[in-house]
Formats: structure tokens, C-alpha cells, sequence
């Protein structure tokens, strides 16, 4: 049962959107891998507020209609414009995406940059990330690496302590919305590891060769706080040289186009920056919607 939004046709599949707010620029939420538009509905609430406001489940996750994983970046941009377009929400848009969410929106940005009014990208990846990580990261990242397939489903004590977890997570969501939400990560866990198992041999190299970005207002948050995935694998000193490796490669990313800018978010960490430090991300999408990042310096 669809807790919230409603499907929409798309491609010969149904992908739940759900729409708040009116005005323009309209914010559309792009979710990291293993999340799905529901994780963002703190968020998406407060800014229907004032523009109007899009969550959504790309095909594969949440209540969308499964698909095959992982995809490219290219199909996914292309699935979201032909969503909004049948959804009637008018662009152009202020993409909000969060890590694999980044790389859609980056995507989506290069390919249509007509539609495009503002990029915020929530602790993003990049193509060329182990250029400023470690020497040993390259093997480390090959040790991270899991097969979904060969992992054990989770014991009936993992499952408990997960689901009192996702209820600490969501208190602030309607009760049904909540229990709907937490239900559905405990049976989709998995669904990060596909979604992300093309990085190497597709969407870093789309993204490569795929052009510049538009020249519109971007906003970078870069998570301040430790990564605790990359502490079960790394010492105290890689995951120094790490953080520090992210805050520059992020940098790097602002400065690609003219109305960039970083904020680093202290204290917040990758996965859940947005419930964390809502505020924080808040601003930071009025200031994109306002128009409010500061203009390019020019001779």
C-alpha cells in the first residue's frame, strides 16, 4: 500500500511522486542509494512552504515498480524528466541530491541544462574521488566491496534493533508513513549495494565525458562528522587523510562553475546529514530557491 504521493506512469512502469507546496522554482528530492523520497519528508514538508516541493522513488526502490539494478545515470535522468513532465511539475528545478542522488542530479544537469535553476548536492561522490584519497585506497575500496547476493539475511535481533533504530530516525513522521517506512528498509537493505555496484564501469565514466555543468547556482554540503562504514574497515589515519580528501574533492566540485560554493556541515555524517542537521539544509535549499548564492566575481 502507498503510505504517500501516487503513481504516475512512466515508461511502461509506475513511479510514486508525491507533491506539496506551489511556486517556482520547483525542489526535487533525489535520494543516496539504499533511501528511498520518504526519507526526505522532513524536509520536502518545510520546503512546500514556499516553493513547491517533490519527492519521488526512482524505478527499482521504494514503491516504484522494481527495474533491473543497477542503471545508468543517463536512464535514470531521463526517467525523472519524463516523471515531472507527466506529473505536470513546471522546471526548471532545483535538484536536491543526496550521494548516488548527486551523480543523478550532476546527470540530469548535464543533459538537460535548460531545466536546471540550481544543483544542492548532499555529501556527493565523483568520478575521479581516488585521486584525492590515500595511496591505499584503491584496496581498501576493493576490501569494502560485498556481493549482495552472499550476504546473510539479517537474524531476528538485527531486525528489532533496526526497526527501534528507524523508529528514533522517523519519530517526527506520521505514524503510518513511519512504520511503512522502517518496514520497508528492514526487506530492502540490499538495494544500496545494487544500485551502486556500476561506479567503475559506467557512471564514473558518464559523468566524465559527459560535459560541463550549467552555469547555475550550486551548493556543496559536505558532511563534517566521521564516517562510521569506513571505521570498520580503516585506522584513525586513513580516516583522517579521508574526511580531509572528501572536504577538497567537494571543494573541487563547487569551484567547477562560476556560482559555486561548499558548506561544511560539522557533526553531520553521510547518510543522514539530512535528518541531523535539517536546518543546515534547509537554508541551504531557500538560498538556491531565493537566488541567494553568491554571484561569480568577474573582471
Amino acid at each position: 500500500m502507498l503510505p504517500l504521493g501516487r503513481l504516475y506512469e512512466v515508461g511502461g512502469r509506475r513511479l510514486m511522486l508525491h507533491r506539496s507546496g506551489d511556486g517556482g522554482p520547483a525542489v526535487v528530492f533525489l535520494p543516496g542509494a539504499g533511501l528511498v523520497g520518504l526519507d526526505f519528508l522532513n524536509l520536502q514538508e518545510r520546503v512546500a512552504g514556499f516553493t513547491t516541493s517533490v519527492l519521488y522513488d526512482r524505478a527499482g526502490t521504494g514503491w516504484s515498480d522494481p527495474a533491473d539494478l543497477p542503471r545508468s545515470a543517463g536512464a535514470v535522468a531521463g526517467e525523472l524528466r519524463e516523471l515531472l513532465r507527466v506529473a505536470a511539475v513546471p522546471g526548471p528545478y532545483v535538484l536536491a541530491g543526496h550521494s548516488l542522488g548527486a551523480f543523478y542530479a550532476r546527470r540530469y544537469a548535464q543533459l538537460f541544462p535548460a531545466e536546471v535553476a540550481g544543483l544542492l548536492l548532499l555529501d556527493p561522490g565523483h568520478e575521479d574521488i581516488l585521486a584525492y584519497m590515500p595511496p591505499e585506497a584503491a584496496e581498501l575500496n576493493e576490501q569494502m566491496k560485498q556481493d549482495p547476493e552472499q550476504m546473510p539475511d539479517l537474524t531476528g535481533e538485527q531486525i528489532e534493533l533496526a526497526r527501534a533504530q528507524y523508529a528514533q530516525l522517523y519519530e517526527e513522521w506520521p505514524d503510518p508513513v513511519r512504520e511503512a517506512l522502517a518496514e520497508h528498509h528492514l526487506v530492502s537493505w540490499r538495494s544500496s549495494l545494487y544500485e551502486t555496484a556500476n561506479f567503475e564501469t559506467e557512471i564514473y565514466d558518464e559523468l566524465r565525458h559527459g560535459g560541463g555543468l550549467p552555469d547555475v547556482p550550486l551548493l556543496v554540503l559536505t558532511a563534517g562528522g566521521d564516517n562510521p562504514y569506513w571505521a570498520q574497515f580503516a585506522s584513525e589515519e586513513f580516516m583522517r587523510q579521508g574526511l580531509d580528501g572528501v572536504r577538497r574533492m567537494q571543494a573541487a566540485i563547487a569551484a567547477s562553475v562560476p556560482r559555486g560554493e561548499q558548506r561544511v556541515i560539522e557533526g553531520a555524517s553521510h547518510q543522514y546529514m539530512h535528518l541531523e542537521q535539517p536546518d543546515q539544509v534547509l537554508r541551504a535549499v531557500r538560498d538556491l530557491v531565493a537566488g541567494q548564492v553568491p554571484k561569480p566575481c568577474r573582471a
